[in-house]
């Protein structure tokens, strides 16, 4: 048996039924601290129509908040992994102020990533697929399986719920890890090799050219942390393109460890109510959704902003990690349009072409 197949221990260990989320992960804020948080969208507001790139600790200030918000790195890294920040009031503020907000408290944590080649560093999770028909995951509607983003933290604020659903499911990396090693370690020691993935064209033509490459789901970085990168999606376009060949060990893993972590053994639903900001250390979370409902108009669906954290002084992800690259982040910035992330903009046009589509 390979020397790197011991097993995690901490906090991040967890099965969601013997797990209550919210006494462990969750934060109130205080009347103190939401009046801060006016404060400095009102000194953001001063400085003019301030782009997105541009909202920083300094232009988003919060005097006494921001060392909770910097000390949340450390308390994601070494704790249960996941915090759901709630209390603030979502009636209060125009839908563009939200956006402010909760990209100016991100810049309190860390330094947000862009999430596609499109260039967008504040994502909005949406239903796009009755309009776009190769919509990626986070715009297209019903449950989504398990999987792991190529951040630090992967944030989620809700802006508008569903009609019925769209719960937030996540479970522990690290105990389907362990239950791995305890019942199917031949398993797990190929989730700690290499597997052939094939990223999205449009990602790799714009971004660092690379289209295929190798990732393991599992790695052990320098100085002993165990991260979990998944999605299934990769591999599987891999095997489907011809890229590789993926032996029935290979994908009876790969299913495993995705469908454990679905199991109700191992994961919790969290409710995100509009206003309620997560974040999810994405390299021992993994995440997903319940199937929902929802409305046909696009203005009331159920719509989540979405932040890629990186923050610096988190290791590095070993080599064989991550789907997208530094390479591709710096490409991926110059695509970038002013103000295309302002959630008013990025409605209309979606209102338009689903209009287009249909008249």
């Amino acid at each position: 048996m390979s020397p790197v197949l011991h097993p995690i221990e901490g906090d991040a260990v967890w099965r969601g039924p013997a797990t209550d989320w919210r006494a462990v992960g969750l934060h109130m804020l205080s009347a103190a601290e939401i009046d801060e948080i006016d404060a400095g969208l009102a000194h953001l507001r001063s400085l003019g129509e301030v782009d997105f790139p541009a909202i920083t600790r300094e232009t988003f200030p919060l005097p006494t908040l921001t060392r909770r918000l910097a000390a949340l790195g450390d308390t994601l890294r070494h704790g249960h992994g996941f915090l759901l920040l709630r209390g603030l009031p979502r009636e209060r503020y125009a839908l563009d102020d939200l956006a402010r907000i909760y990209t100016g408290l991100g810049a309190h944590i860390g330094r947000p990533l862009p999430q596609s080649h499109l260039g967008e560093l504040l994502g909005h999770v949406i239903d796009h697929s009755d309009f776009e028909p190769d919509a990626r995951g986070y715009h297209s509607g019903g449950g989504q399986r398990m999987h792991t983003d190529t951040c630090d933290i992967v944030s989620l604020m809700c802006v508008r719920a569903a009609r019925s659903g769209g719960a937030s499911r996540i479970a522990s990396a690290a105990a389907v890890h362990n239950h791995l090693l305890e019942t199917r370690p031949e398993l797990l020691e190929l989730l700690y090799q290499d597997y052939v993935c094939r990223r999205r064209d449009r990602d790799a033509e714009l971004g660092s050219g690379v289209l295929v490459k190798k990732v393991a789901f599992f790695a052990r970085g320098p100085g002993g942390e165990v991260s979990c990168n998944l999605s299934g999606d990769y591999p599987r376009r891999a095997h489907e393109m011809g890229d590789t060949v993926m032996t029935p060990l290979q994908r009876e893993a790969l299913d495993l460890l995705q469908g454990l972590a679905g199991t109700p053994e191992f994961y919790l639903d969290m409710a995100i109510d509009e206003g309620d900001i997560q974040f999810l250390n994405n390299r021992v979370i993994l995440h997903g959704r319940t199937d929902y409902q929802d409305w046909p108009e696009v203005a009331r669906r159920r719509h989540l902003m979405r932040l890629w954290l990186e923050v610096p002084s988190w290791p590095a992800l070993p080599a064989n990690q991550g789907m997208h690259s530094a390479a591709d982040f710096r490409a991926w910035l110059t695509r970038r349009t002013p103000l295309m992330e302002t959630p008013s903009r990025y409605l209309a046009e979606m209102a338009r072409r689903k209009h287009a589509l249909v008249a």
